[in-house]
């Protein structure tokens, strides 16, 4: 495996065919990465999705990253046409999905040449490739199998094992696209020693819409798959677990969306169906309605966030979820629950950009148009979750922040954390997440609608139907009295009023913390005294945290902390901060910045690089993160951003931040 571990042990082969009386290979590691791809409908993605599943369970840390084509349908047998899924497993927490694969499965050499040109293998992988294509009817078929073999021997030193999937899954299902996954399944079982019976407690779950007689003929396919890498594979590989003394849950992005939802206490789900957000509606689909909650779908993304704003402004908690195209056509609406003051929460998942872009791939291109997409001063609060046990608790928080000030709160996800699955603690669950009872006690007299605290720019929320709180509802400049004005001073209030609100919350938060850096070597930041003697605070105040700080924000942050951890074993002096409230900022981030000889940020959507060809220090366009720091704090924020389609690799990572410190010019 290519972890430059010594990991391999012989042992005597009982277990194995007596034609393979040899000695079987086990390869112990501390981690590994795995990956099953196929022709998209094969089934390859929920193959992967219950292996993850089964690994976090048996208490392994795991991280699975779907492997989605752009088109519904591709053409079978192409490189670009790959589908599948990413597991990386391990015995500590797993946070990212890494930097290569060390087994592929793969039900034809075309999509595995479309991973190995995405440089998705490591040089060493462990190759079980389905061979029904060499002896296939259709002779072009032979010969780009023969070709592709070629083209995938040159590329690496691959371990390739021939598996004849389709003349096997044939013994039991007359279609074999339709039992190939299984058989897949089968063999990581066997190739890992998963818990049988833990798979197929899956499989029951991953299929119970379905009628019995489905779930027993993937278990027979399962277990046909186990029975013959048993046979035929000379090698199993060892990956410990750990069994957690605090319970665990296992689930993916959008359903912890879901479930942090329901515990927040949302009442009504406003959507329209768009990729990657649907399944977070599919999953309330069957689960909301047993807490009181309803799933409306729109006829458009326009319609479902106003139906979101009349719920709220009627008093239930509400909530949208979208994507990238749809934010877009949310824009004039989120600019009215903004100049109404009704707490309302938008979750967008994004993705790729502009326009349609890439439906089913990662990217984190949404933040200025999250912030700033509205037309006037709409000033909102915008969070994005960074893993996905922070997916379940941002919901809460968003809700807790969208009624307590009044405001529209955006989440930004995206699709790495959507179909990402990782194990988490099990929340416990907390009265204070829900919404207070409203009050419906009559509206005092003479008390505006609008009454606007001058130092906070908070108001009471009127409740539609509660005796005196009678008023018209604009989206006009308004006075307090919601009485529409077109005056210099009444605009100018509003203005003031609504953007107050952000600068109180704000003065909430607390500075990030460092990563990479030992708490003893800080100063204190933001309240409190200083310990030690004026010399000491002194010395500590001044002295720098070291020569480079990557910022990040979303999911990104597992990718940043290891390629940190992983420079730091180095001897290099790097940290990193991760910010999870984007609009408004946190406070503190000009002391911090100013500490280090350089800050750059690491994201996911474009940034222009300072060699290319008519760029220059005046013209050069920033990534999104890095635009907003360089605005707030005067501080010359570098960036380092790729939009690679999928999310960024810790490897990646480290090589830009070695040639940043090498050269002082990013890569």
């Amino acid at each position: 495996m290519d972890n430059g571990l010594p990991c391999s042990l012989l042992i005597a082969s009982d277990g194995l065919d007596s034609a393979l009386a040899r000695m079987l290979e086990i390869i112990r590691v501390p981690e590994t990465t795995v990956e099953v791809v196929s022709d998209s409908g094969e089934g390859a993605q929920k193959c992967g999705q219950i292996f993850g599943s089964v690994c976090a369970k048996m208490g392994n840390g795991a991280w699975t990253v779907e492997i989605i084509p752009a088109e519904i349908q591709p053409p079978p047998r192409t490189p670009a046409g790959g589908s599948g899924n990413r597991i990386r497993f391990g015995t500590e927490e797993i946070t990212n999905w890494g930097d290569a694969a060390n087994l592929v499965v793969a039900f034809n050499e075309q999509v595995l040449l479309g991973r190995i040109e995405l440089d998705a293998l490591a040089h060493d992988a462990i190759v079980l490739l389905e061979n029904m294509w060499k002896t296939h009817a259709d002779e072009t078929i032979q010969k780009e199998w023969e070709g592709g073999l070629e083209k995938i021997r040159a590329a690496g030193y691959y371990k390739i094992v021939e598996v004849p999937m389709e003349e096997e899954c044939l013994k039991i299902v007359d279609d074999a696209r339709r039992g190939k996954n299984m058989f897949a399944l089968g063999l990581l079982t066997c190739i890992y020693d998963r818990d049988v019976e833990l798979v197929k407690a899956q499989i029951a779950h991953q299929f119970r819409k379905k009628g019995k007689d489905i779930y027993e003929r993937n278990v027979e396919l399962m277990e046909l798959g186990y029975k013959w890498a048993s046979k035929n594979l000379d090698f199993r590989i060892d990956v410990p677990t750990v069994r957690s003394d605090v319970p665990k849950v296992v689930m993916n992005g959008n359903e912890a969306i879901g479930m942090g939802a329901i515990a927040a206490g949302m009442q009504l789900c406003a959507m329209y169906p768009i990729t990657p957000a649907t399944s977070a509606s599919h999953y309330l689909g069957e689960a909301y309605d047993k807490f009181g909650g309803v799933v409306h779908q729109a006829e458009d993304e326009i319609a479902a966030v106003g139906v979101a704003i009349g719920a709220s402004y009627a008093g239930k908690v509400a909530f949208t979820i979208t994507s990238g195209p749809g934010l877009s056509l949310k824009q004039e609406f989120i600019g009215l629950a903004v100049m109404l003051e009704v707490p309302l929460v938008v979750v967008d998942v994004q993705r790729g950009g502009p326009s349609t872009g890439l439906p089913t791939k990662a990217e984190q291109s949404d933040l200025m148009a999250a912030m700033f997409g509205q037309h006037g001063d709409a000033p909102h609060v915008v969070m994005a979750p960074a893993t996905i046990e922070e997916c379940f608790h941002i919901m809460v928080t968003a809700r807790r922040i969208a009624e307590t000030f009044r405001t529209t709160v955006i989440v930004l996800s995206d699709a790495n954390l959507a179909t990402g699955v990782q194990p988490f603690p099990r929340p416990k669950l907390d009265t204070r997440w829900l919404q207070t009872p409203l009050n419906l006690t009559p509206w005092p007299e003479n008390k505006p609608p609008y009454d606007w605290d001058e130092q906070t720019g908070l108001s009471q929320r009127v409740i539609p139907g509660q005796p005196g709180g009678e008023f018209a509802a604009t989206g006009l400049s308004h006075t307090s009295w919601s009485k529409v004005a077109y005056d210099p001073e009444s605009h100018q209030q509003g203005c003031q009023m609504r953007s107050r609100k952000l600068a109180v919350l704000q003065q909430a938060l607390q500075p990030p913390e460092i990563y990479g850096v030992d708490s003893g070597d800080l100063p204190v930041v933001g309240s409190g005294s200083p310990k030690g003697t004026i010399e000491e605070v002194v010395d500590r105040a001044l002295a720098e945290y070291g020569d480079l700080l990557l910022v990040g924000w979303g999911s990104t942050k597992g990718a940043i902390e290891e390629a940190v951890d992983r420079a730091r074993a180095e001897g290099l002096s790097v940290s990193s901060i991760h910010l999870s409230f984007l609009s408004p900022l946190p406070p503190g981030l000009e002391m911090i910045f100013c500490r280090f000889d350089r800050v750059m940020t690491v994201e996911i959507n474009y940034s222009d690089e300072p060699d290319d060809p008519y760029i220059s220090e005046e013209n050069r366009r920033y990534s999104q993160l890095a635009f907003l720091l360089r605005a707030q704090t005067l501080v010359d924020v570098d960036c380092w951003s790729r939009v690679p389609g999928q999310p960024l690799r810790p490897g990646e990572i480290l090589n830009a931040v070695r040639q940043r410190l090498r050269t002082g010019v990013m890569v």
